[in-house]
């Protein structure tokens, strides 16, 4: 039979509050004497870590629980089931404690500190050289980080357990370690900063990261400090054995009890803890002591030594023979169970009993609260996850069913989700699974945590069932379940050698990618198992999973570890990923010497095409002499000439210009499809010398470096170096054509018309002297251009003296002609009168 849920309860406050004390589990004989070991619990129900006290003797008697070596650290789960023994071998250990995702701490005084799994595996860090040099004190452990007393009584803070570099807090101003200290973990504080609590004398300083502050009381000193879960209040334990709890700002003291007044105690005081935020427990060997916020007490008497583990919402004891519960009776289960109580919740459960029992006062009761009925069905359902017996969860439940049944509206998510989270606590408060979380823990933590939990014992099939019936995703599960299961498995009974491995490894990936498609949805990363493959030394193995991984910026990065540097270039390439192919090429560049990094490029053939290009691409922005390596192993001439010609079109030294360009033409000779090209960029070094040799000539006056042929011949011709110009036609073979087009432009440009005049006259010219007239008048020197119409073609002159606006010219060569029609035209578009007489004139002397 199963007790009646009051029958745990005690009254303070003149029963106004009640407390009560469950047992969990029965573990009579499978703990050592507690009062021999260093004992540390985790929270939310976790397990317990015990190592020998060197500094006591223990006695071995026949039929006692086994004793641990000195040099070992046993874990229990409350329910007082062996989980794992650790070995150490780092020195004297200073402190160890637990972690929020149930991982165990373990710091030497070295400084050097490891953080476990359940597993065995850890991860060693170290609080730096200070720490090592010094020597650790003490230290104490919290959820996300440690804060450590060094040797010279400064402290070290460590956030988070990444093994991130230690913070030294503000200095303490210690000449001796204090009596007791304590923290409050950055979540409860303030300032969101640990705050470290240290009972000096009789005082309190609070340290942080900003200052030391003196708290300026004269209490003390004090054996025992504790901070209530919340942050918002302290207890403390003087020498002469007052308990005083105070705020933590010590402005206002809540409560003070004199534990010399309790009868029956023997030997000092063990533990001081809070009991959530209402109470605190104070213990002895063989008895527990609950104080409350007004004095009152409650005595829990046991027959050993017990440890105290405080939770957000109670207390756990372990004592010799079970792991019990104290927690102060929530509001809801004393609403409904509290003698004598007419509540709308207390009067619903009794309907829903007399409903049971067919007897007619069912409706009689629910009448007379259905103004409050929403009320007292969300209380029933709030009660149901307060108890622990599966009865009276169902009980409670039931009765808030048949609340239900009487609302029109009533959202019945709350009575769905208790349900499924009572199936879940159920299934992991079991003895042999050992996690007695209670309600309040679980929506405090999450579902997700639990499941974590689970598969960190390697209950993966419990967790996987958990997953599905929350409606959680299984990834987690699955992929933990498969490093597990790659650390442990073995190479193929039915090979030898290395045949075996591989057999191994195959049936090894087959059953990890049945069961990611079969109970993963096909959407479970493969990256972080074939990474466990990889660490365990399993590379084949962690090949053939990363080629079921769906997500090539998963793949890559692994494949880049385990240099595989081809298979991840060609995986990055397949993707299509462009900043994926780059942060491959860059790593590859960094780390492989150049010649094999080139190599992986031009092994690939086109399929790493894309790669090759997207390289030269990067390489010509950004690393040019990469670029010009690049194509320098690949033989590829033409390009490192196009590459070598980009770079001499922007460089300002001479020299170094004209020997980049005889580079290039290096190049581009050694292919015979580019001979032309070659013949050009030859040419170009040779103008380039010998518009060097100009600038000297011209004492540096003159800038010709860098010009083309026809504005070196130019740039000769305006400064008077005829001669020059001349030689710079003859070693370039300028067509006579274009030089005399280049002559005349330069010196119509200088208005040197004697020079030209005398260039004209020189020798034929190739291009006509018509050309000089248009050029002339274009230029705006039509005077000058008459003087060179006479040498133009006969009938193309009176056209041209016209368009030089000398009509009269145009006149003469009509009468010398005798062209009587172009003489009349010419009369007819004269601009004036005065022209047109005397064009009449010459008109008149024709036959």
């Amino acid at each position: 039979m199963v007790d009646h849920p009051t029958a745990s309860w005690d009254a303070m406050q003149d029963g106004k509050v009640f407390y009560r004390r469950q047992q969990v589990y029965n573990i009579s004989n499978k703990l050592p004497k507690l009062d021999d070991f260093v004992v540390a619990g985790c929270k939310y129900g976790g397990p317990l870590a015990l190592m020998r006290d060197t500094s006591k003797m223990v006695v071995i008697a026949r039929g006692s629980a086994p004793v641990l070596s000195r040099s070992q650290i046993q874990l229990y789960s409350p329910a007082g089931e062996s989980l794992l023994i650790l070995s150490w071998d780092q020195g004297k250990v200073i402190k160890f404690g637990w972690t929020a995702d149930e991982r165990l701490v373990v710091l030497n005084e070295e400084g050097v500190y490891r953080v476990y799994d359940l597993q065995g595996d850890y991860q060693q860090y170290t609080l730096g050289g200070e720490a090592t040099e010094l020597g650790v004190i003490d230290a104490h452990i919290h959820d996300n980080g440690l804060v450590a007393m060094i040797g010279n009584l400064n402290l070290l803070e460590v956030k988070g357990w990444e093994g991130g570099k230690p913070l030294t807090l503000a200095n303490p101003g210690l000449h001796e370690p204090p009596s007791s200290w304590t923290i409050i973990p950055p979540d409860f504080t303030i300032s969101r900063h640990v705050e470290v609590l240290l009972s000096v004398d009789s005082t309190i300083y609070i340290v942080d990261n900003l200052e030391n502050v003196d708290q300026r009381i004269s209490r003390g000193p004090f054996t025992h400090l504790a901070a209530s879960p919340n942050g918002k209040s302290l207890a403390l334990l003087s020498h002469s054995g007052l308990l005083w709890v105070v705020s933590t700002d010590f402005q206002r003291s809540l409560a003070e009890f004199n534990t010399n007044e309790v009868a029956g105690v023997d030997g000092p005081i063990r533990q001081v803890q809070w009991c959530a935020n209402d109470a605190v427990i104070v213990s002895w060997d063989g008895l527990v002591l609950l104080v409350g916020p007004f004095g009152d007490t409650l005595q829990y008497f046991y027959s050993g030594s017990s440890y105290v583990i405080p939770e957000l919402d109670g207390v756990r004891v372990i004592g010799p023979d079970a792991c019990d519960f104290i927690q102060k009776v929530p509001a809801s289960t004393l609403s409904i169970f509290k003698p004598g109580s007419t509540s709308p919740s207390a009067t619903l459960y009794d309907a829903w009993e007399n409903f049971s029992k067919r007897s007619p006062k069912a409706d009689e009761s629910i009448r007379s609260i259905r103004p409050d009925l929403a009320t007292a069905v969300d209380e029933c359902i709030d009660a149901a996850g307060q108890e622990w017996e599966p009865k009276w969860q169902r009980r409670l439940l039931n009765a808030a069913k048949f609340g239900r049944s009487f609302l029109d509206l009533h959202n019945p998510n709350d009575f769905v989700n208790m349900g499924q989270a009572l199936k879940v606590l159920n299934a992991v408060r079991v003895w042999d699974i050992g996690i007695p979380i209670t309600y309040s823990q679980y929506n405090y933590t999450s579902s997700t945590h639990l499941v974590n939990r689970l598969t960190s014992r390697n209950l993966h099939l419990l967790a996987l069932r958990i997953s599905t019936y929350l409606s959680l995703k299984p990834d987690p599960v699955l992929k933990h379940w498969a490093c597990v299961k790659i650390t442990k498995s073995k190479p193929s009974a039915t090979g030898t050698g290395r045949d075996a491995e591989l057999q191994g490894d195959d049936e090894v990936c087959r059953s990890i990618v049945e069961k990611f498609s079969t109970l993963g949805g096909g959407s479970v990363s493969y990256a972080d198992i074939a990474k466990k493959a990889w660490e365990v030394g399993r590379l084949d193995l962690a090949t053939k999973l990363l080629d079921h991984e769906q997500h090539a910026s998963d793949q890559v990065p692994l494949l880049l570890n385990m240099k595989e540097d081809r298979l991840a270039l060609i995986k990055a390439v397949d993707s299509g990923d462009t900043d994926l192919v780059y942060h491959v090429l860059l790593h590859l560049h960094k780390r492989l010497p150049l010649g094999n990094f080139f190599r992986v490029l031009e092994d690939g053939g086109e399929r790493l095409a894309p790669a090759t290009r997207l390289l030269q691409v990067y390489a010509r922005e950004q690393n040019r002499e990469m670029l010009r390596n690049f194509y320098y192993s690949d033989d590829r001439r033409v390009e490192s000439a196009t590459l070598l010609l980009e770079e001499a079109a922007v460089m300002t030294d001479q020299g170094a210009k004209i020997d980049t360009i005889k580079a290039a033409q290096k190049f581009l000779s050694e292919d015979k499809d580019r001979a032309f090209e070659a013949k050009m960029v030859d040419e170009n070094a040779k103008l380039l010398v010998l518009q060097r040799q100009l600038e000297k000539d011209a004492e540096g006056r003159i800038d010709f470096f860098g010009l083309s042929v026809n504005e070196t011949i130019r740039t000769c011709l305006v400064n008077g170096m005829s001669k020059k110009a001349d030689n710079v036609k003859d070693a370039f073979k300028v067509p006579d054509k274009r030089f005399w087009y280049i002559k005349l432009y330069a010196l119509t440009s200088i208005r040197d018309f004697e020079a030209l005049d005398a260039f004209a006259k020189s020798k034929r010219s190739p291009i006509g002297y018509e050309t000089f007239v248009r050029h002339l008048i274009e230029k705006g020197h039509s005077k000058e251009a008459t003087a060179f119409v006479p040498r133009c073609d006969s009938n193309r002159r009176v056209d041209l003296y016209v368009d030089c606006g000398d009509w009269r010219a145009a006149g003469k060569e009509c009468k010398e002609r005798g062209d009587k029609a172009k003489m009349e035209q010419l009369r007819k578009n004269c601009p004036n009168s005065l022209l047109a007489r005397e064009l009449d004139q010459l008109a008149a002397g024709m036959k």
